[in-house]
């Protein structure tokens, strides 16, 4: 019983074994049959022309990229170099008159037409500085503001709070909310205090 047993188990492996050498031989054969051709070769060239159509295209966009940056990087500094041309050309017609006033005065002699003069040139440049959105600094009157003012001189009296601005001396601007400079200006202080009789005594 045991011997036919065996002889069994001895079939059923020289079967088993049969069977995978053939199932191995097939894979191989599978194998070496699966080199691209017919439809599916011509799908994998369609693949690498798209592919090649697409590196082509970022080169060219790259390019196109690299254009553009050095364009408008020439216009930046054109833009830079000029940027000045709009405001000079404001400037021009005040320029003119100033040298008209000066020639009038030379030849006139006239300390009231000079000042007339004067008077408007001045009205130019403020029309200009408006132009250009800078305003002045709001000073004589103004409590005085570190930020907006420079104090030159503190001067006492008691006809005004103390740090109150007396006199303008430069005028300050001010371009949108930064400060160009800041005003200089002359402030009020309180007058000193009388010294009291126990202190005199001493």
């Amino acid at each position: 019983m045991s011997t036919e047993n065996e002889n069994a188990e001895d079939v059923r492996d020289e079967t088993l074994a049969d069977a995978l050498a053939e199932a191995a031989d097939a894979i191989a054969e599978e194998a070496e049959s699966a080199e691209p051709s017919g439809a599916y070769g011509g799908e994998r060239t369609d693949v690498e022309a798209e592919r090649d159509q697409y590196f082509d295209q970022w080169k060219r966009t790259q390019a196109e990229l690299e254009n553009f940056r050095k364009r408008a990087q020439r216009e930046l500094e054109l833009a830079l170099r000029y940027s000045s041309v709009p405001l000079i050309r404001e400037l021009l017609p005040a320029m003119d008159n100033l040298s008209r006033t000066v020639q009038a005065a030379e030849q006139s002699g006239n300390v009231e037409d000079l000042l007339q003069g004067l008077r408007m040139i001045q009205s130019q440049f403020d029309q200009v500085f408006s132009n250009q959105s800078a305003q002045p600094i709001k000073t004589v009157g103004e409590p005085f503001d570190p930020n907006l003012h420079e104090a030159l001189q503190q001067i006492p009296t008691n006809e005004h709070p103390p740090m109150t601005v007396l006199q303008e001396v430069e005028r300050g601007y001010v371009l949108f909310d930064r400060v160009i400079r800041p005003s200089k200006v002359l402030v009020s202080a309180a007058l000193p205090q009388p010294a009291a009789e126990g202190d005199q005594d001493k």
